[in-house]
């Protein structure tokens, strides 16, 4: 049952109308009908004022619909990451692929146009790792964890904790690695022209 229901369920078996309601916590009689039929949901205070005129805790009164709000905004959170996260591999794979023909163009030209494309993947980098530093994810475990919506234990977390430093490291040598190879690509490629 949802906090709507809810009041509408108290206000009945008090047999108080929606305008008597409405004047004893400062609203309009439009605000509770939104509520009750969950096109709005009432602020902190009305909900305060409402679960002390029913002589309810607002632990009770709005029970259920907080772990609703949660899977709600966890929601919302893990499509804005996918969708972020998809932006960055295309914007990845448009400066792998684009870096040789566009070298290519005599005059500074291309190495300009690569360098765009260069500043707008570090823009959506620093945007993913904002993300990451605000819902505390760094490994990979802790990515799919909040991707699929599940929380890890204790000693998971843990354990990821530990892990952070290492991956960091380890993340720095692999880039240089993989820099230092298409470097050597791009030379032997342009050797054979």
């Amino acid at each position: 049952m949802n906090v709507g229901a809810r009041i509408k369920k108290h206000r009945e078996r008090q047999n108080i109308s929606q305008d008597e309601l409405a004047l004893k916590i400062f609203v309009s009689r439009q605000t509770i009908s939104n509520w009750e039929t969950s096109k709005s949901y009432p602020d902190i205070k009305s909900l305060t004022m409402l679960s002390n005129i029913f002589h309810v805790s607002l632990d009770d009164f709005i029970k259920g619909d907080i772990e609703e709000m949660k899977k709600i905004v966890s929601k919302e959170k893990i499509e804005k990451f996918n969708i972020i996260s998809y932006i960055f591999l295309g914007e990845m794979l448009i400066l792998m692929f684009s870096a040789y023909p566009l070298f290519r163009i005599d005059g500074y030209i291309g190495a300009i146009i690569w360098a765009l494309f260069f500043v707008i993947a570090i823009v959506t980098a620093t945007i993913i790792e904002k993300f990451k530093k605000n819902n505390d994810i760094q490994t990979y475990k802790e990515i799919i964890a909040f991707i699929e919506n599940k929380s890890l234990s204790y000693e998971e977390v843990q354990q990821e904790l530990g892990k952070r430093n290492y991956q960091k490291i380890l993340l720095a040598i692999l880039t240089g690695l993989i820099t230092f190879i298409i470097f050597i690509i791009e030379i032997f490629i342009m050797k054979k022209l």
